[in-house]
């Protein structure tokens, strides 16, 4: 590689290996053993050419590249800084990882029909979202983001014969749709401010007030549906159920990072912002935290756990984004650099333990085939490779140490807690979003303690989950790597020091300039040395325990009255964590079918459980229904003679007449 070498020609060329990487399995439909070899080595090839175009602008710096454009509106521009070089890391890993998944987890020799389709829009999505973090200007950006929407509405549509999957597909059309609309209007005001459509560098004028707050206000809402923060979640529970397992690790690990790729954007865009957006951002982020983690919790399939489970996440994500904006709003780059340092690295975090959850979800559901945790139990012995792995991936999503989630949090817990020292208004935003951080963490370790005792602990609860086993070793390889980036992130945070630094710097180069490094804000050192401590502690508790057990004798032990236990005497999730669940009942609106006993003998009864999402079941789906129905009745002015349609044309002239004067 010559070092004249544009890194973003390098990335160019990386995203078109990507994107070409389905279209030989397509060509090749009658030989399907040789569409997934082909498609794996080409996305992992681009992706390994991508990463070297990292290392390369790590080197050299900035840049950027204007393609010629015949059209007489704007340009075509991409470039590459800090900000968008860490935002390509999550990905290009978890493409060519969740590409060797695939070729065995979806198979063509399984679903000759869909597979080679499936493996054309991997390629797609991929290019697309590469193209959206390295676009220049609104032109290019929006092309990308359209693409991109379209290629993960097929990929969602992959099991298009069932009717939750067209469901759950066409809702996340409508609501990535919504979003571009919000966009469309987000840069016309930026054009309008700054006469061109160049996005990203800093504005030396935000325009009136309330240019500029309309500007936030479009930004946010745009970017926000595709990230999915609550109330804008709407298409993410459905979208991550419902489709292929590993293309629901790219939804959660990396599509939703482009919205807040475009979040993160918009909020260093304008100068001197009010303080008033980044209290709008951390109470965003504190409701999508502590409801999305709720709605978990409530869940009782495994993969809607885990979707409503990234709203949590990109909660606590908005939360960084929100202390970095108060802190500009304030003047405090130490804020600025916490909360902006704190939300990144949990973006590369959630990039790597949310994956690896997702892909165990879909070892298990390959092998039992049900996503019902209540149907599942006993996996820990059946699937003890995947337990280590669900492990590793929920202590890391509880931001527990040593792994890699406390590190991010920590950073964020350091920034509030500043934060309550500065002003009097600062206190009041940053004093409610901390005991709203940590009562996210609390109830996300209730959520991943009841999975693992009710999927991995106990005994089978049907055939399928006592039958078994873990998969073969092109399934396990990705969450290997994804497991070790949680542990190294973990134990040596400092890693991503050089990413996280040369990030602030693009966002904010003032502030940043002139405020104290990541390095010296917070104590790496230590938390890599507490890590150490913690894992050599429980290995030599372990170790002592193992050695000073007794020896047992077999007996009997008392069995409570119960001769003949049954896995049907274990808990189920919904019981659980039914009190939990109930504190919040105000806002998830649950419903409960109670059975009715009566008699001495009763007759067979059942007791169920569901929660219903209130944004989407209980407020969006009833007023999309009710407009449904208003415009069928207005469907009866489309019918009738020529005339009364001169004369709808003669009153909406009249309106127009009369609006202009």
């Amino acid at each position: 590689m010559s070092a004249s070498v544009s890194p973003v020609a390098i990335e160019i060329l990386a995203a078109a290996c990507i994107a070409l990487s389905g279209v030989p399995g397509c060509l090749l439909r009658r030989v399907p053993a040789a569409g997934q070899p082909t498609a794996t080595a080409l996305n992992g090839l681009g992706s390994a050419a991508g990463l070297l175009g990292l290392v390369a602008h790590a080197r050299g710096g900035d840049a950027e590249i204007v393609l010629p454009w015949a059209l007489p509106v704007g340009r075509v521009a991409f470039g590459l800084d800090g900000l968008a070089a860490l935002f390509l890391v999550p990905i290009l890993l978890v493409s060519a990882l969740g590409s060797l998944y695939g070729a065995s987890y979806w198979s063509g020799r399984d679903h000759p029909e869909s597979a080679p389709r499936l493996r054309l829009w991997w390629g797609l999505m991929t290019a697309s979202m590469m193209a959206v973090v390295l676009a220049r200007d609104a032109i290019a950006f929006l092309m990308a983001w359209e693409a991109m929407a379209l290629a993960a509405f097929f990929l969602i549509a992959t099991e298009d014969d069932q009717p939750e999957v067209r469901r759950s597909s066409w809702i996340y059309l409508v609501a990535t749709h919504t979003g571009t609309l919000c966009l469309l209007g987000c840069f016309a005001l930026l054009a309008h401010v700054q006469g061109s459509f160049a996005l990203w560098p800093r504005l030396a004028s935000g325009g009136s007030a309330w240019i500029s707050t309309a500007i936030f206000a479009l930004g946010v809402t745009g970017f926000g549906l595709k990230a999915g923060v609550m109330p804008l979640h709407v298409w993410l529970p459905g979208a991550h159920a419902n489709a292929p397992s590993h293309v629901s690790a790219l939804l959660s690990g990396v599509l939703l990072k482009t919205g807040v790729y475009g979040l993160v954007r918009v909020c260093g865009l304008l100068p001197d912002p009010p303080l008033w957006w980044g209290g709008v951002l951390l109470a965003i982020g504190a409701v999508s935290g502590l409801l999305g983690i709720t709605l978990a919790l409530a869940q009782q399939d495994l993969k809607r756990l885990l979707a409503y489970s990234s709203v949590e996440n990109v909660g606590i994500i908005a939360m960084g984004v929100g202390l970095a904006t108060v802190g500009r709003a304030l003047g405090r780059g130490d804020l600025v650099v916490l909360g902006l340092a704190g939300a990144l690295l949990h973006v590369l975090n959630h990039s790597l333990f949310k994956p690896l959850l997702f892909l165990v979800a879909g070892n298990v559901l390959h092998a039992t085939g049900t996503r019902r945790i209540a149907s599942l139990g006993g996996l820990a012995r059946t699937m003890p490779r995947t337990f280590v792995f669900f492990v590793i991936g929920a202590v890391a999503i509880c931001g527990l140490p040593p792994l890699n989630g406390f590190a991010g949090e920590f950073l964020l817990y350091a920034g509030l807690l500043r934060a309550t020292r500065v002003d009097p208004v600062g206190w009041v935003w940053a004093g409610l979003a901390v005991p709203a951080l940590a009562m996210v963490g609390a109830l996300a370790v209730a959520g991943f303690v009841k999975v693992s005792g009710i999927a991995f602990s106990g005994s089978a609860r049907s055939s399928d989950a006592a039958h078994a086993h873990d998969p073969g070793g092109s399934m396990l390889a990705p969450m290997v790597a994804l497991a070790g980036g949680c542990v190294l992130l973990g134990l040596v945070p400092s890693a991503a020091l050089p990413l996280l630094e040369r990030a602030v710097a693009a966002w904010d180069p003032e502030i940043a300039a002139g405020t104290p490094s990541l390095a010296q804000l917070v104590p790496f050192g230590w938390i890599s040395a507490m890590g150490l401590l913690g894992i050599a502690s429980v290995a030599g508790v372990a170790t002592l325990l193992a050695w000073r057990r007794p020896e047992s004798s077999a007996a009997g032990t008392w069995d409570c009255g119960y001769a003949r236990p049954t896995p049907r005497m274990q808990y189920v999730d919904s019981s659980f964590s039914e009190t939990l669940v109930g504190l919040f009942d105000w806002a998830l609106r649950s419903r409960r079918a109670s059975p009715e006993l009566r008699g001495p003998f009763p007759s067979r009864a059942h007791f169920a459980t569901r929660v219903p999402d209130a944004i989407l079941d209980l407020a969006v789906l009833p007023l999309l229904g009710a407009a449904d129905r208003g415009f069928a009745r207005a469907r009866a002015l489309q019918r009738g003679p020529v005339h009364r349609y001169v004369l709808y044309i003669g009153l909406a002239v009249m309106l127009v007449l009369l609006v202009a004067r």
